[in-house]
């Protein structure tokens, strides 16, 4: 059993998004081998509840608060810095100061760092193993906001975008190892930093497969002759802002003249003014909701229209092991491991996905065969354990004596 240092930007618990389910089942594993000091920020104040099951789980636990608006305050000051706005907007004096006593007064063997922006947390002398789960390649994702806003946002992000790469490819090439959620976007970075190809590999994300799972006691959340079409994620994270608004605002409207019981259900906690005022009689917008999995379970279907996206979608594989089928953007489904047409539909304009949709529909016996071959896709492919296996080989298997 060795000592894990593990920094992660937002509280791995509980693992209702994105990031916060791909750094909690890394947690997890870690936790099966390993003493693990966790250092983290937490941004929800409804989380700081789950704080104790962290503790018990850790040996030891850090968690420095994030606010959001002075966050942002304060990484605006990188714009006369010249520095990445993602490394001040995840600065923090106080997780630093555990972080060097950790490593001063403990035997950590190696560290784990998920997100780039918590590398900067690191020494560059420290002669630990370092081992960085980017997830996604970041910076691509502030070139794509950069092409989808206008200045002076548009300045902003292609700056954010630009000086992010270059602290990406240092980080990793100063890294014993470094993930990436896919292939593609291992391939990616690679070809942008060509210096650290050999320290590159794809750990891929994963499912619960027993968690969401369809249950015939599981009541329907919705009302009476509407037909439901979910979509669900963070509704503060701008992907997810885009894509909703572009489904309603381009898609929904073909759909309601074929059909004008149909009713787009937007499913996610913090949903924004924007999020917010897509809400009428055919568009419902839940927030946060105690249990997703109801909601994916009676849904007519699932789309998951994005448009800025990186590395494999959790909602999409969370809705395919709920035997859902699921609509989303060619992009998303390339980096999926699963039949394009038989466990996973795509789409690319608003008339594809609503033909797509408007076809399901018509067919329930087609939205069930999806469905069941989308589920066994998952169970098949999609472990966490399975995945985040890949870690153990460049971690030591004991504590330094």
């Amino acid at each position: 059993m060795a000592n894990i240092l593990y920094l992660v930007h937002r509280l791995p618990y509980p693992p209702n998004k994105g990031d916060k389910v791909r750094s909690f089942n890394l947690l997890k594993h870690l936790l099966k081998n390993h003493s693990v000091y966790l250092g983290t920020f937490i941004d929800d104040p409804d989380d700081a509840q789950h704080l104790p099951i962290l503790r018990d789980m850790c040996a030891d636990l850090h968690v420095a608060k994030l606010n959001a608006r002075t966050a942002k305050i304060r990484s605006l000051n990188g714009l006369l810095a010249g520095d990445p706005l993602t490394l001040r907007y995840y600065r923090d004096a106080g997780l630093q100061t555990w972080i060097d006593q950790t490593l001063k007064l403990r035997a950590i063997d190696a560290i784990v760092i998920f997100c780039s922006a918590m590398a900067q947390y690191v020494d560059r002398r420290q002669r630990l193993p370092v081992l960085i789960d980017f997830v996604d390649v970041d910076s691509a994702k502030w070139s794509q906001y950069a092409e989808k806003h206008r200045w002076p946002l548009s300045w902003i992000y292609r700056r954010e975008g630009r000086l992010l790469l270059n602290y990406e490819r240092l980080i990793a090439a100063r890294s014993t190892r470094s993930f990436f959620v896919t292939e593609a976007e291992t391939s990616l970075f690679a070809n942008q930093a060509p210096e650290c190809q050999v320290k590159l590999e794809a750990m891929c994300n994963g499912v619960d497969a027993e968690f969401f799972a369809v249950d015939p006691a599981r009541q329907t959340p919705f009302p009476a002759g509407k037909i439901p079409i979910v979509f669900t994620g963070a509704m503060d994270y701008w992907p997810n802002i885009d894509a909703v608004s572009w489904f309603a605002k381009e898609t929904l409207p073909l759909l309601l003249k074929q059909n004008p019981a149909i009713c787009f259900y937007i499913v996610g906690r913090a949903p924004t003014p924007e999020v917010q005022a897509l809400a009428n009689e055919h568009v419902v917008v839940t927030g946060t909701v105690a249990d997703v999995r109801p909601y994916l379970q009676h849904a007519a279907c699932v789309v998951a229209p994005l448009r800025v996206a990186r590395g494999i979608q959790n909602k999409i594989l969370e809705a395919m092991a709920m035997a859902c089928a699921v609509i989303t953007t060619r992009d998303c489904a390339r980096v999926v491991d699963a039949e394009e047409g038989n466990e996973l539909l795509a789409a690319t304009t608003p008339e594809e996905f609503s033909n797509q949709v408007a076809q399901l529909l018509d067919d329930p016996a087609q939205v069930r065969r999806i469905g069941e071959k989308a589920r066994t896709r998952v169970m098949e492919r999609y472990s966490w354990e399975a995945h985040m296996g890949r870690i153990d080989r460049y971690l030591p298997t004991q504590a330094r004596t």
